[in-house]
């Protein structure tokens, strides 16, 4: 049977995202399941709200590394690199790479404390300005401004953590007006949140031909920015208990059809 993936269309134009439970894909070729995690946050609070769910105590996986690769795309990208390089040159390479912590949500998709999980992922502001608006860097001609995780695969997890389903988009600077929040939805009308580090992480992991998911939880509502309304600590628990849910969403039998 086939769930309702999506939301009221919240009234203002814009289309809504899935949300709650994806929708079963058809049925491809069998994949193994990731069996060894690398789990890249920005800060440490993030680090310790993913380790706080005890991955590694989990039969479902083989290893677990959680690691705090630092703030915005640079930072993310070498920190994920230098850690799958290394495991690599071990012998003890991961089958998956999570980009992880907390986001802004797109109202009224990803309320606050809610769990989003990446349909793709977009480098939502890696392009140039132009007098007609702005043009992503992919229409520029100079590289992919977006990199879409294993359709099955995140789609089975979003199900199992009740989450927003679709595009998290990787900024440089977090959104704090209703004008660039306006901007950022015309572009992209079915995003659920934003954050500072997916992108990176993603172009790391495709350098390294290792899959890669994001998975983050809403600590405040993009737009005007007012900080009294940010819940940092209800974002962080809702963390802690998405990834405490993981390792049973991976051992689900599925297949990919991408």
């Amino acid at each position: 049977m086939t769930a309702d993936r999506s939301v009221p269309d919240p009234g203002d134009g814009r289309p809504a995202a899935h949300h709650g439970t994806p929708a079963a894909a058809h049925a491809g070729p069998a994949a193994p399941r990731p069996r060894r995690l690398l789990v890249v946050t920005a800060v440490d609070a993030e680090r310790v709200a993913v380790e706080a769910a005890r991955l590694e105590t989990a039969e479902a996986l083989d290893a677990v590394r959680v690691i705090a690769a630092g703030v915005g795309q640079a930072a993310a990208a070498a920190g994920t690199a230098v850690a799958l390089a290394r495991a690599e040159a071990a012998g003890e390479p991961y089958d998956l790479v999570i980009s992880a912590g907390i986001a802004g949500g797109f109202a009224p998709v990803a309320p606050v404390g809610h769990v989003t999980v990446a349909e793709t992922i977009v480098a939502a502001d890696l392009g140039a300005q132009t007098p007609e608006g702005f043009v992503p860097v992919a229409e520029l001609g100079f590289g992919v401004g977006e990199h879409r995780p294993p359709a099955r695969l995140s789609r089975d997890v979003a199900r199992a953590l009740g989450a927003a389903y679709g595009p998290l988009l990787t900024v440089s600077t977090v959104t704090g007006s209703a004008e660039r929040t306006a901007e950022l939805t015309g572009r992209h009308p079915h995003a659920v949140a934003e954050a500072m580090e997916g992108f990176g992480v993603a172009e790391a992991a495709a350098a390294c031909g290792v899959p890669c998911l994001e998975i983050r939880t809403v600590s405040n509502t993009v737009g005007p920015r007012d900080r009294d309304a940010w819940r940092i600590g209800d974002a962080l628990a809702a963390l802690t208990a998405a990834f405490g849910k993981l390792p049973a969403a991976l051992e689900v039998e599925a297949t990919h059809d991408d």
